[in-house]
């Protein structure tokens, strides 16, 4: 069965495509991060090698070794520790996907993060999905659409994957997961519809490095320049080794600013970080409206540049000088 939640259009769509024998040679699977990407790609995987009627079972030979990560034609990439995913490793797969299945019935390849996926191995890329070997499916997931190339993107049958409603994942944290409610009130917000993001922090410091993040931005607010343009050399440094650790930096600081412009608007029940509502209350009262909106603004377009491969130290020290300096802007 199908393990991803919340995503019933698609789900119903990719039964129809099964049962009809009329799969798509490639998908570009659309949505942020931890919404299900990853979950339903390999389900696929499993469905398209399936030996049950009605697929995925999850308990034959080849949706157990799909989900143990040990079946032969079934591929992942990623970023992994890199910063983008280059023309050898799509190089590799185009060998293989020239190869008949070793132990299934199709090989699928799974490209996570293809946003990053550089020039050369987008085009080339690009080469295979024109003119794909049989037997053959491919899975884009991507958080960023727009940095993929149109040609791409036209190549694939795209599918787009939702953020859920809050109610919704603080049941299923609930009723699901054991989670108490004022916990499951908190992750609901905090993963913005995004269940992945909710179970994850369950088994590991999510919301512990969170909460060292909102810290650092705290110190940041009455730190001197010198101060602040270490720790942009700090943020470039880890970019250079990997984008994650970066990219979530800049969520929990994009979901800190946006929670301050709600209070600051008079909807301080809208707000996501609930569990820090008496300290976004004491900044929102020192800053101006213009204030926050103008850091928003930069704090999104630091995001873009970044994905775009600008130099990020300098986009953080851009920021840097740009962020409202207050002192004791919390407790």
């Amino acid at each position: 069965m199908w393990q991803v939640i919340g995503q019933d259009k698609v789900l119903a769509l990719l039964d129809r495509s099964l049962k009809e024998n009329n799969t798509a040679h490639a998908y570009l699977f659309v949505g942020p991060p931890h919404v299900g990407k990853r979950t339903l790609a390999l389900n696929l995987a499993q469905a398209l090698n399936c030996d049950d009627r009605k697929p995925p079972c999850g308990q034959c030979y080849s949706c157990r070794r799909i989900l143990e990560h040990k079946h032969a034609d079934v591929i992942c990439i990623g970023l992994d520790s890199k910063t983008e995913i280059g023309i050898d490793a799509i190089r590799e797969l185009q060998r293989s996907a020239n190869l008949p299945p070793y132990e299934g019935k199709r090989k699928v390849f799974i490209i996570e993060d293809a946003e990053y996926l550089s020039t050369e191995a987008a085009n080339s890329l690009l080469k295979i999905l024109e003119e794909p070997p049989p037997k053959v499916v491919w899975l884009l997931l991507t958080a960023e659409e727009a940095h993929l190339l149109p040609t791409v993107i036209s190549r694939c049958q795209r599918l787009e994957l939702k953020p859920m409603p809050l109610e919704q994942v603080e049941q299923i944290l609930i009723n699901g997961y054991n989670v108490d409610a004022d916990k499951a009130n908190l992750l609901a917000r905090l993963c913005h519809g995004c269940l992945g993001w909710a179970l994850s922090s369950l088994a590991d410091d999510i919301l512990e490095q969170r909460s060292q993040r909102v810290t650092k931005l705290s110190s940041l607010t009455s730190a001197s320049l010198e101060q602040r343009f270490a720790y942009a050399q700090e943020l470039a440094t880890q970019f250079s080794q990997n984008r994650r650790p970066v990219a979530e930096v800049m969520e929990v600081w994009l979901g800190w600013w946006h929670d301050l412009m709600l209070i600051k608007g008079g909807c301080k029940e809208a707000i996501a970080n609930i569990d820090c509502a008496m300290a976004l209350e004491k900044q929102a009262k020192s800053l101006s409206l213009n204030e926050i909106r103008g850091f928003l603004e930069n704090l999104y377009q630091v995001q873009e540049e970044i994905s775009k491969n600008v130099n990020p130290r300098l986009a953080v020290e851009a920021l840097m000088l740009n962020l409202p300096r207050k002192n004791n802007c919390f407790p």
